[in-house]
């Protein structure tokens, strides 16, 4: 299957069939046409013409993001997105060379999980993200803003007295609002006003950016209903090095579009997979990542569930991963 062929039909796939077969073409077109992912495979003695099913697909570590160069095409990368870090410390970089198929991934899976963009009011609190370049969310989120045609759609940076009365006066007007924040901010919002929200989706990005004290999903969540007076919080899953989302409606589990899948590894095993509603290692195939690598062992912990559905625990470190000599690649 051609290239362009593949990237056409890929946000039409509505079964596992059409999924696996989409897949092993990628699988194949990116061994053939990824160095770095190439070798990868060959260091582990994995070889196209053996690969009929998922798990026997090798995904790569995350980290390779952080040095190598992943591209499964000669075309030279039109945006490059990078990750948060601390100060000195190495961060990922997703050289994207065809931005329409991250635009495709993102509008199809927000129409398909929550309707068309320009029913929404879209209002971001995403201080961490907007002060510094390269963010893919913002990306995301800038493109939803301008795609809602809302005039009161906009990024809020730390102004909470305006954000307060746009929720407000939205809230009065019945117009169906989404806001989405990273954790850190929509907790300092909630700590100086609380509000009584009826017609907005309060979604959460995850991560407290060092900003403050990591909560358990439970708790953060039972802080934020509390604080926007809503029955659940929403959260999305996407990392730098994805280029489509996971998307939860409530009670932290996630739902994958049809082009995207989790998987749960062992821990102590990266080439063996837990049963569901075991924990282990989340292992992402997003087939948009088709110029880049689309099979990813992250460093996230989680659960997978019998329909499909996922949750995530946390994240473990190098230091936790037993028996993988991956790392050293």
């Amino acid at each position: 299957m051609g290239n362009e062929l593949q990237t056409e039909t890929l946000f039409h796939i509505s079964t596992e069939a059409e999924f696996l077969v989409a897949v092993l073409d990628t699988f194949r077109f990116q061994y053939t046409h990824n160095k770095v992912y190439q070798e990868f495979c060959e260091y582990l003695h994995v070889r196209p013409e053996e690969v009929h099913t998922l798990k026997q697909i090798p995904f790569l570590p995350i980290h390779f993001f952080k040095d190598k160069q992943l591209l499964s095409t000669t075309d030279a990368p039109a945006v490059t997105f990078t990750s948060s870090g601390t100060t000195g410390s190495i961060t990922s970089k997703h050289m994207v060379t065809d931005v329409s198929l991250y635009e495709k991934s993102y509008l199809t899976a927000f129409k398909q999980f929550y309707g068309d963009t320009s029913t929404f009011c879209i209002l971001a609190l995403l201080p961490s993200y907007l002060e510094r370049e390269g963010s893919s969310l913002i990306y995301m989120v800038n493109d939803l803003i301008e795609k809602s045609g809302n005039p009161k759609s906009g990024f809020f940076l730390h102004d909470f007295e305006r954000l307060k009365s746009h929720l407000e006066a939205l809230e009065a007007t019945e117009i169906k609002t989404l806001l989405i924040g990273v954790s850190f901010a929509l907790l300092d919002f909630c700590e100086q006003h609380q509000l009584e929200l009826k017609n907005t989706i309060v979604m959460e990005t995850g991560g407290m950016k060092g900003r403050r004290k990591e909560l358990i999903r439970e708790e953060l969540h039972e802080l934020l209903k509390k604080g926007f007076g809503v029955e659940n919080i929403h959260s999305e899953y996407g990392m730098t090095e994805l280029l489509s989302q996971a998307y939860s409606k409530g009670n932290g589990l996630f739902n994958c579009p049809p082009w995207m899948k989790v998987l749960v590894r062992d821990t102590e095993d990266p080439f063996s997979y837990q049963t569901n509603g075991k924990s282990g290692g989340i292992n992402v195939i997003d087939l948009a990542n088709r110029n880049s690598c689309a099979f990813i062992a992250t460093q996230d912990l989680g659960k997978k569930y019998d329909d499909d559905s996922f949750e995530i625990l946390g994240r473990f470190d190098h230091s936790d991963i037993r028996g993988c000599n991956l790392m050293v690649l």
